[in-house]
């Protein structure tokens, strides 16, 4: 054996050492090749350039003899162009010259610039040094490799690498790549090298649509991401201005609560200014009776008698703001009032410009006439002036011969006030009688109670002397009766004494042994009724005892057993898909009580909700060995599914949470308690303390939905193992 080792161990040696040389000889050679390489091309470009010297005079010649054909060719066509000008008799032969003539003009400018580009490039060559003319070789190279490239169908970004430079370290950057193993599996490696490329190219070409498509594709998904954006940015701007119009609404609400506050105060103090009288006089018409029984008798306008003309100025002002405040409410009344205030104040102004006589404009109505004028318009109704309204508009618009305009004009601004006082006029009539009838209808009211209270008062008067008469014969026959039988009845104090006990209930009703079939509970169809006997376990004695103290203590989170519309509609959609196998689970744990963040709008208080618990057998192989369907083992619990109802959850964003915690005392169970935001409190079930299933195919489900969360789990099975 050790002989064997040793002989492979030489073998190994002598192998390695046979590839060690044979690589090293590989690398000889291929560096003499390269050197060949190099040398072959040092001559070539040695040749060339011998062959440029060479030809550099003959290119000379060449050059000449092109200019002397190019000089002897325009001679001939100029010639040829002047006997053919000379020759031809024909009114177009002008035109046809100069056109010529301007074409060889231009041919000849552009071989004097070729010539002169050709002679400028032959004199830089023949001036540059070997190291300009290997930069100027490398360009040229560079600038083909680059044409290529871009035939090939680089990018701009991969423009710049090469053989040697190039992120990836690969020195055959530049050359066309072949996959021969996959050339093979396709199918391809019969091809030529030019098929194989253009089937490159091609898929190359459908790459580069495909990624024009995605950049198109992400395009318009960054489009539909931006008018996202700016549907939401419109729907914000939307509501910040239903918001702000909300804001500006109740602040006009806030300034209109505060004028009306600032009246009353004026008014209490007794330093009333007219437009609190008009504002409280606007309020008392929409006011209950009990509030406006204090109404003016007076029309609103007889305020104005009197006022200085300062004073009419700033009520103008104040009723434009109760105008504004009010936002269209009373908006009759209170243009009627400014009407009426302007024209008391043109009047006055009237009255001081003729007492400073000062001039004014023609009214258009003398003065010994205005009496009549205003006699002719105090008899009418707002109808009759509205009338005479129509007929003074005709008779302006009319435009007929002598027809005053500046008088009928002037009489329209001045029917403008009576109208409005008449309109007024028969508001006030209107809002006096509905008054008066409310006044009526409710005295009548009030004899009617007062008739009735004196007809009810003599009645229990009657009754009251017909039960005294009928005590007393009672008296008198019982005294008589007692005074018969004291001495016949030896047991009427006995009797007397059970009576008393009977009726103050000092001892439940004796029940026997053999009567009692069972404990049974008290609901709450039992409390109104008297039980004849109930049993009470310490648990359920100590739950009832905390239940009522809860109520004694807190008598608001009481909760009723009368279910809302909305309530029963989530308890039917939570019965939905009930089966046989399970029931309805109500175990419900008490938790410590937590502070709640309710407002008074919404009270704590604990959820409804409509659990079920799901049993059934396990048939592993313990139970197949020792049960059967006629002796089944016993059930297990192997799921719930809790249905907590939160129909008035403040935040709808909060999702409720729940919370597994095992019980300390007993391992076997667990609190499930569920959390949410108010006005709910938390609500905690005892349940089995088992491994849950969380996969959906399971059963489970978590959500929140319609205002319901569901919990549904199931339980993950016991494999039996001996």
């Amino acid at each position: 054996m050790p002989k064997e080792k040793s002989k492979s161990r030489r073998r190994s040696r002598s192998r390695s050492r046979d590839r060690e040389d044979s690589s090293r000889h590989r690398e000889r050679e291929r560096e003499r090749e390269r050197d060949r390489d190099r040398e072959s091309r040092r001559e070539k470009e040695k040749d060339r350039e011998r062959r440029r010297e060479k030809d550099k005079p003959r290119d000379k010649r060449r050059d000449n003899e092109k200019s002397h054909k190019s000089s002897s060719r325009k001679r001939r066509s100029s010639s040829s162009s002047s006997s053919s000008s000379s020759s031809s008799d024909s009114p177009k032969s002008p035109l046809a010259t100069s056109s010529m003539k301007l074409l060889q003009t231009l041919e000849a400018r552009r071989l004097k610039e070729q010539q002169e580009r050709q002679r400028k490039k032959e004199e830089l060559k023949a001036q540059e040094t070997p190291e300009e003319k290997r930069a100027r070789r490398l360009r040229e190279k560079q600038a083909k490799e680059q044409r290529r490239r871009q035939r090939m169908g680089w990018d701009n970004e991969y423009q710049t690498y090469s053989n040697e430079d190039n992120p990836f370290g690969d020195s055959n950057l530049t050359s066309t790549f072949h996959w021969g193993k996959k050339l093979e599996v396709e199918g391809l490696s019969n091809l030529s090298t030019k098929t194989v490329e253009v089937l490159s190219l091609q898929k190359q070409l459908e790459n580069r649509r495909e990624l024009e498509k995605v950049k198109k594709r992400r395009q318009e998904r960054e489009l539909e991401r931006q008018v996202r954006e700016d549907d939401l940015m419109q729907q914000q701007r939307a509501k910040e201005a239903v918001q702000f119009r909300e804001w500006q609404r109740q602040e006009d609400q806030f300034h209109l609560e505060q004028a009306r506050l600032r009246s009353e105060i004026r008014i209490r103090d007794g330093r009333a200014k007219p437009i609190d009288l008009l504002a409280q006089y606007v309020a008392a018409g929409n006011a209950p009776l009990e509030e406006s029984l204090e109404m003016q008798m007076h029309e609103p306008y007889m305020l104005l008698n009197g006022l200085p003309m300062e004073e009419l100025e700033d009520l103008l002002v104040d009723i434009k703001v109760y105008e504004e405040l009010e936002q269209g409410k009373h908006i009759d009344f209170w243009n009627d009032m400014i009407t009426i205030v302007q024209d008391e104040l043109q009047k006055q102004q009237k009255k001081q410009a003729e007492n400073n006589s000062m001039n004014q404009r023609r009214d258009g109505i003398h003065q010994s006439v205005v009496k009549d004028v205003a006699d002719i318009f105090r008899g009418k109704n707002a109808q009759q002036l509205d009338e005479m309204r129509q007929r003074i508009e005709a008779k302006i618009s009319s435009r007929a011969d002598g027809v005053d305009i500046s008088y009928w004009e002037s009489l329209l601004s001045q029917l403008k006030a009576h109208m409005s006082r008449a309109r007024l006029r028969d508001r006030h009539q209107a809002l006096l009688r509905e008054k008066l009838l409310l006044l009526k209808k409710e005295n009548e009211d009030e004899a009617a109670q007062e008739e009735m209270a004196i007809r009810i008062k003599r009645e229990e008067e009657q009754e009251h002397e017909l039960a005294q008469q009928q005590t007393e014969a009672t008296e008198g026959r019982e005294d008589e009766d007692v005074a018969e039988d004291e001495d016949d009845d030896p047991l009427r104090e006995i009797r007397e004494a059970v009576n008393r006990y009977h009726a103050g209930n000092y001892s439940p009703r004796y029940i026997r042994e053999e009567d009692f079939t069972g404990r049974r509970l008290q609901t709450e169809e039992d409390e109104d009724e008297q039980a004849d006997g109930v049993l009470y376990d310490e648990e359920d004695d100590e739950r009832r005892i905390q239940t009522q103290r809860l109520h004694v203590l807190h008598p608001e989170r009481a909760e009723t057993n009368q279910l809302t519309a909305q309530e029963v509609k989530m308890r039917n959609e939570a019965r939905q898909g009930m089966q046989g196998d399970e029931a309805e689970f109500s175990v419900e744990t008490t938790l410590d009580a937590v502070p709640q963040l309710a407002t008074d709008k919404y009270r704590p208080r604990k959820p409804r909700y409509f659990n079920r618990v799901h049993t059934g057998f396990e048939w592993n192989k313990y139970n197949q060995t020792h049960y059967d369907m006629d002796n089944p083992p016993p059930k297990i619990v192997q799921g719930y599914k809790f249905n907590i109802f939160y129909p008035d959850l403040m935040d709808k964003s909060q999702t409720p949470q729940y919370f597994l915690t095992p019980c300390p005392d007993n391992g076997d169970f667990a609190v499930l308690r569920f959390h949410t935001g108010p006005p709910y409190e938390d609500i905690a079930f005892k349940i089995v303390n088992r491994e849950w299933e969380f996969s959906y195919k399971r059963g489970f489900r978590c959500q929140f939905h319609n205002n319901i969360f569901q919990l549904w789990f199931h339980f993950k099975r016991y494999r039996y193992r001996r």
